[in-house]
């Protein structure tokens, strides 16, 4: 008689490296850093108004980053966990001496030729940016607090991106230079940030299972971002069809 297979045996715990490299792996496979809408920018291949409505609709990721991090905050018992996240928290909203990078990202909608008044309002955002800025902040709030925190190894990734974005925008759009501080901030803050989480990350995944769910949760981020990407190129490269009450660009000359 054949013995039966037990299909529901746990696969072995990854060790450390093997862990980290398969964060490594998603981000080189899912990353937005390869997304159609990215490499036309980096090519100096998008109009004004196709960057105008990428600052407008990244503002309104931006601005709920910290709402999405205090979620995280709320959800630890450990002070030394929250005292080394709510960094986060003032890196985005500013400690009324410096300008945080919501204040930061507003200058540079205010560089594409948009008021900073018509993000702050919202006008004109994407449906499907709210649905998926919304995914993020409920997955945070919803998820296990280890999946909430390795959503954000996103960061790890980040500095690579910002590096060449930085340039190719100085390059392709010089008229843009003077908004570009928000990326300089986080040259810095993106690595200090991914370095920590990914410490705590490694150390609180105890079993295969969790091991896999935080995997599981950078694809979903990974997802998050690309799908923002993906509206955006729908609405304003190809086909081109903004939907309903969402922004208009000028027409080009």
């Amino acid at each position: 008689m054949t013995p039966s297979v037990n299909h529901d045996v746990e696969k072995p715990l990854l060790s450390e490296s093997e862990f980290i490299a398969g964060f490594h792996a998603i981000g080189e496979e899912r990353y937005h850093h390869k997304h159609p809408f990215h490499l036309l920018m980096h090519e100096g291949r998008l109009t004004r108004g196709q960057l105008q409505a990428w600052a407008l609709n990244r503002y309104y990721y931006q601005s709920r980053i910290p709402i999405k991090d205090a979620a995280i905050l709320a959800r630890s018992e450990d002070p030394l966990f929250r005292l080394a996240w709510r960094k986060r928290i003032l890196d985005h909203d500013g400690d009324g001496a410096k300008p945080g990078g919501i204040e930061k990202w507003l200058r540079l909608v205010q560089a594409t030729g948009l008021a900073r008044e018509h993000a702050l309002r919202g006008d004109g955002i994407l449906p499907a940016t709210r649905f998926a800025v919304q995914a993020y902040v409920d997955f945070v709030s919803t998820r296990s607090h280890l999946e909430a925190v390795a959503s954000s190894l996103t960061e790890l990734f980040s500095k690579k991106l910002i590096v060449l974005r930085m340039d190719r925008l100085r390059a392709h759009y010089p008229w843009l230079s003077g908004g570009l501080d928000y990326f300089t901030a986080r040259l810095t803050q993106a690595p200090e940030d991914s370095d920590f989480a990914l410490a705590w990350v490694v150390k609180h995944a105890r079993a295969r299972t969790e091991q896999d769910l935080a995997h599981a949760a950078l694809r979903a981020k990974c997802d998050i971002l690309w799908a923002q990407l993906d509206a955006l190129y729908f609405s304003y490269v190809n086909p081109g069809w903004p939907p309903p009450g969402a922004f208009q660009p000028a027409k080009e000359s």
